[in-house]
């Protein structure tokens, strides 16, 4: 690889990440946006439908079970900006523990939906999603940003915002706004693992709808 692992996290601590141009694209370059999405962590946005179907729970969840997976799906799309190297940078992250995912399987233990990013100190940064079931992506969101919460992180960094993070409650702020974010964020350490995912796609809800 021509891009270490060491040098991604140091990219992150200054708010750059890598990206290519396509799945079949040998080069990375560094993005630095002028404009930034994150989704606050109090403002999770639940539509009526959404919280049914999360507490409905036709659906188990997991997490960093099938990293590479997920990976993979998120890749498998017409256009996309993960190419081999990509995978391998962020599974050699993952290995390490600084890039995790959350897993939605469906009834029949078929993995349906997910999303996958790098933890730094109290900042998580989303890079990608995907589903395979109705709203399996956003399923992965919802229980993400309460795990977030949960073991203490203070910033999910989207990247970049879309109609379908806007739904969820993403925002745009400009560059030196985010970075300030991040600098506080790295200020502490989160803890991934400091605690279990939730017990119940009801908890979930439960503590969602309180505070957002």
């Amino acid at each position: 690889m021509s891009i270490s692992p060491d040098l991604v996290l140091q990219a992150y601590r200054v708010g750059v990440f890598p990206m290519a141009e396509h799945r079949n694209d040998p080069e990375i370059f560094w993005v630095d946006p002028r404009h930034r999405g994150i989704i606050p962590l109090d403002g999770f946005h639940l539509s009526r439908s959404l919280a049914r179907t999360i507490r409905r729970g036709r659906y188990s969840v997991s997490l960093d079970t099938a990293f590479g997976d997920v990976m993979r799906a998120c890749a498998d799309r017409n256009e996309t900006w993960i190419n081999e190297e990509i995978i391998a940078l962020y599974t050699a992250l993952h290995e390490r523990g600084h890039a995790h995912s959350i897993e939605i399987w469906d009834t029949e233990g078929r993995l349906a939906g997910g999303v996958y990013g790098v933890a730094l100190g109290r900042a998580f940064c989303g890079e990608s999603m995907f589903s395979v079931m109705r709203d399996g992506s956003k399923i992965a969101l919802a229980w993400l940003v309460d795990h977030l919460r949960r073991t203490g992180f203070t910033l999910f960094d989207t990247q970049f915002i879309t109609d379908h993070l806007a739904s969820l409650g993403a925002i745009e702020i400009p560059r030196r706004d985010y970075l300030a974010l991040l600098s506080e964020a790295l200020s502490a350490e989160g803890d991934f693992h400091g605690t279990p995912l939730a017990a119940s796609g009801q908890e979930v809800v439960q503590r969602i709808t309180q505070t957002s």
